[in-house]
């Protein structure tokens, strides 16, 4: 009798497992940062490797760290409304460039728009490593004393803009 209610126990587990994850977003994979003042990096900038981006450049003020790369299909498709956020003023918008080649990073940048305030050039990806990326684009909400308020995985469209970021920026200059 145990031979039978064992495989059918383990199956009614994986069943239960596999029902759960039907009702998960995988957008929002939570991150071990936020609440917590956000990873000390320090890049060369992509337009001048000679100057570096880190950390501390974010500070001051509420700003968006967007994890991006030429490779990313995505990240093509969120660039036009990160061009519009940076247009807007509301927040400063740093760019991480994630495991790319510095010219073709240059000439995207070039062709479509350059929405950063600065962007880093990691190359080998240990910084994002750091920041707990698991793939671009992905986009942090840093507070002006450098805790991460909030992460989003996936494009920014202007939904995610005006639903998820917006509000969260709002609530956080509110407070400086």
């Amino acid at each position: 009798m145990l031979r039978y209610l064992v495989p059918v126990a383990v199956f009614a587990v994986l069943v239960g497992f596999f029902f759960r994850g039907l009702y998960l977003k995988p957008s929002e994979i939570p991150s071990p940062f936020v609440g917590k003042a956000a990873p000390s990096f320090e890049l060369p900038r992509l337009h001048d490797p000679e100057q570096r981006l880190s950390n501390a450049d974010m500070q001051g003020s509420v700003s968006l760290l967007n994890v991006w790369a030429t490779w990313c299909f995505a990240c093509r498709q969120e660039h036009p409304v990160l061009n519009e956020i940076a247009e807007s003023g509301v927040v400063p918008i740093f760019g991480l460039n994630l495991k790319d080649q510095r010219p073709l990073a240059l000439r995207w940048l070039e062709q479509l728009g350059d929405p950063y305030a600065a962007t880093g050039f990691d190359g080998d990806g240990k910084v994002a490593l750091d920041w707990g990326v698991y793939g671009a684009p992905e986009t942090f909400l840093v507070d002006a004393d450098g805790t991460v308020l909030y992460k989003h995985i996936a494009p920014i469209t202007q939904d995610v803009w005006q639903q998820e970021l917006l509000p969260r920026i709002q609530a956080a200059q509110s407070r400086q």
